[in-house]
């Protein structure tokens, strides 16, 4: 790879055109959204259609829990999404499932099937398109060579996906106008062990929707009017943050292509200073890859709403209508595969990494949490008068207990190696779990506690009805209509805040899964309501029904003790972090510290005794993270070896004696050389400390295969190996802006946000 091979490739991707697609139908006419929405997509309408009667009704039940899936019924299921998918171009299905990769995983099987027939003794073979109920229900991939954390070994290698019914499946577009039908899937172990996301995330749902289902038949009274709820559901949106950069200059970068992120590289003179970026026009390239994408989404199903510039270059964001939890998880990771592989097709390449670039902006996953009824009510919507939503704020401080309780267990769920680089950055939150519930709210919670009425204007509101629509703000221009203003500003810098009728947890990395941070979620929330519930259960005695009274004192009583999660201030301000230590809240900075707050007894003990995941499943786990960690640093670290060794040093050495031999000649003609030596001065000891720092890097990387325990390697990773590696960068980003550019064979920063 040489400097000629950068430029060259700097140019060529100025010069790609936008790959232009057709949206439209036969007649010309563009397709709107609705049109093509979930047309890949064999969903419940599409069942209702193709199935018998008593076929789809049986489906119903089976999805309601009142009864399991029978071997006719499924059948039936298996042949008509056949039918279904062929007339689509399928020629393959597969179980799609969710190992403990933060990724999918595929296995595709024809349809194909042979059938002998004989006729006088000679057997003839004709090929058939089959797909049976046991098919459909049921595939074996190969369990010993995904991550099990020790769970299952080499030679135990069995494991089976099972379909997720409440998971409709789709088709994706295949290579040559072919198709495959994707089968959402859980993955366990022959003995029945999650070895994936999706199983532990949907047994946290069930948890969650049992506890909230008993405490709302300790308060609600029911009638004609007033129906019971029969179930209660997590909602999810998903706000997806990446940078898309050109493909070309990517494939010269090989800590991108093998980490990605840059191990390497200094900022430009400009890069997101000027904060112009951030929701500017999206350029013409990346508009015309998030348009082709957002169709394709379309058509699975996935209800993209907004597209935007983010705040450093080069980067952007989609989110989502809101949707069921497990619906959503699996939508995300959709909107990831297709913005994937549609981003390949226009030259670009798409980063998830929660930090690729060192100095700018990272990327979350920003999770927008709530829990709704059968009855389409969000339990979380605090209503015109908070204060007087009992409901509500029984559900609230449930989440702020969970929170304190459990605010450890949170951060561990979103720990990786690579967001440990954004956490803590002055773009995101920092190890620190707290709430943020807003002016409004705080107020309300306060007032309760001390026994009060809510004086609205404490919030900063000045008038006593704006709890329905806020304060309305004069913008001083006769044509411009009055603005109505919310109650409670946003407080961006919360890792975990309320945003109106939902939380937003904004702490989860943008390449990871969310199956397992709301997994812990639904599972602190059930916990919490658990003890909230046997305490409403105390104070109400013989009643059926709790009293207006007795609600209040068991809130009143768990707003008191869950004070310390409550932050309204600067999340980034170290004056935060002292106030959090006072208040005992932890700081948790690096994962391996973060991992081990899995097998604290107060969170082993709530996850266990919750169901959601057993002692085996829990310990794996942990290991499983902490191996990950280890070999996510130990990549980067014999990455960035080979980077500095082949590319960058003797880049120094050739620049080093282009130098001395300009300084000789210019000596021998009699002129003075001071400049060119001064240079090579002020280079010499830079080359020297950095092969230094190189050969104890190599010492470092050498010594990790001697570390048997996982733990271990985590915390040497973590403690060694990531200070040596920020050392050997320092230096390298010296060498970077002070020789010579035509040496320097990678592309830069600025090239690397700006030719898109």
């Amino acid at each position: 790879m040489t400097h000629e091979a950068r430029i060259n490739t700097v140019v060529e991707s100025l010069t790609k055109a936008p790959r232009n697609i057709n949206l439209s139908d036969d007649s010309g006419k563009a397709k709107t959204i609705t049109e093509v929405f979930g047309s890949n997509v064999f969903s419940l309408k599409e069942m209702s259609r193709t199935l018998p009667k008593p076929i789809f009704k049986s489906f119903m039940k089976q999805l309601r829990g009142n009864q399991t899936l029978d071997k006719v019924t499924a059948d039936a299921i298996a042949h008509a999404v056949k039918v279904w998918a062929i007339e689509r171009g399928a020629s393959h299905f597969t179980h799609w499932f969710q190992p403990m990769t933060d990724s999918t995983a595929e296995k595709h099987d024809s349809f194909l099937t042979l059938k002998s027939t004989f006729f006088n003794g000679f057997e003839e073979v004709t090929a058939l398109e089959t797909f049976s109920g046991s098919q459909l229900l049921q595939s074996e991939p190969d369990a010993s060579s995904f991550p099990s954390g020790g769970m299952r070994t080499t030679f135990e290698a069995r494991g089976y996906t099972v379909w997720d019914t409440k998971s409709p499946m789709f088709i994706q577009d295949g290579p040559h106008g072919t198709a495959i039908l994707y089968v959402p899937s859980v993955f366990i172990s022959y003995n029945g062990e999650a070895l994936d996301e999706k199983s532990v995330l949907l047994r946290s749902s069930e948890v969650l929707n049992k506890t909230v289902l008993e405490f709302l038949s300790m308060i609600e009274e029911v009638d004609e009017d007033h129906p019971r709820t029969k179930n209660v559901f997590t909602t999810l949106g998903t706000e997806q943050e990446y940078f898309l950069i050109d493909r070309g200059l990517y494939t010269l970068r090989p800590d991108l292509k093998i980490t990605g992120r840059t191990l390497l590289g200094g900022l430009p003179p400009r890069h997101q200073q000027l904060e112009d970026h951030y929701f500017g026009k999206i350029p013409t390239r990346v508009l015309a890859a998030i348009s082709e994408c957002e169709h394709e989404l379309a058509k699975l199903g996935v209800p993209i709403k907004t597209r935007h510039n983010e705040v450093a270059p080069a980067q952007f964001e989609v989110a989502p209508i809101f949707e069921e939890a497990m619906q959503a998880v699996d939508h995300n990771l959709l909107t990831m595969d297709v913005l994937h592989r549609v981003a390949h097709r226009h030259k670009l390449k798409v980063l998830f990494h929660e930090k690729p670039f060192r100095g700018v902006n990272g990327s979350g996953k920003h999770c927008n949490w709530s829990m709704s009824t059968d009855q389409g009510d969000n339990l979380l919507d605090p209503s015109a008068a908070p204060e007087n939503n009992l409901r509500f704020l029984f559900f609230l401080v449930a989440i702020l207990k969970a929170v304190l309780d459990h605010g450890d267990l949170l951060r561990a769920g979103i720990a990786s190696a690579s967001n440990d680089h954004r956490l803590g950055a002055h773009e995101a939150p920092p190890g620190i779990i707290s709430v943020f519930l807003g002016s409004q709210l705080n107020e309300v919670l306060n007032a309760i506690e001390e026994n009060r009425p809510v004086d609205y204007d404490a919030t900063g509101t000045q008038m006593q009805n704006v709890r329905v629509k806020g304060t309305v703000l004069d913008l001083k221009v006769a044509t411009l209509p009055s603005i109505a203003r919310d109650l409670t500003d946003r407080n961006r810098t919360s890792p975990f805040a309320f945003t109106g009728n939902k939380f937003e947890f904004r702490a989860v990395g943008s390449k990871q899964s969310t199956s397992f941070p709301v997994t812990l979620l639904n599972s602190a929330v059930a916990s919490s309501l658990t003890e909230m519930k046997e305490a409403l259960r105390k104070q109400m005695g013989d009643k059926k029904v709790a009293s207006r009274e007795d609600q209040l004192a068991v809130i009143r009583e768990y707003i008191k003790k869950t004070k310390p999660i409550r932050f309204e201030g600067d999340n980034y301000s170290d004056e935060w972090v002292a106030e959090a230590a006072k208040r005992g809240l932890p700081n948790i900075v690096k994962s391996p510290d973060a991992f081990q707050c899995l097998l604290k007894d107060k969170n082993a003990d709530m996850l266990r005794q919750t169901g959601v995941f057993s002692d085996a499943e829990l310990t794996s786990r942990y290991h499983i993270l902490m191996e990950k960690y280890a070999k996510d640093v130990m990549i980067e670290a014999q990455t960035l070896l080979t980077m500095v060794i082949q590319h960058v040093l003797p880049a120094a050495y050739t620049y080093r004696g282009e130098l001395a031999d300009t300084a000789s000649k210019i000596v021998t003609i009699g002129l003075d050389a001071t400049a060119e030596s001064r240079v090579i001065k002020e280079l010499s000891p830079v080359v020297a400390n950095l092969q230094d720092r190189v050969q104890e890097l190599e010492k470092l990387a050498n010594h990790w295969t001697e570390i048997e325990d996982v733990s271990e390697l985590a915390f040497y990773a973590s403690e060694k190996v990531l200070p040596a590696m920020e050392a050997v960068r320092e230096l390298a980003d010296y060498l970077e802006r002070n020789i010579s550019d035509k040496l320097w064979s990678f592309p830069k920063y600025t090239e690397l946000f700006l030719n898109i």
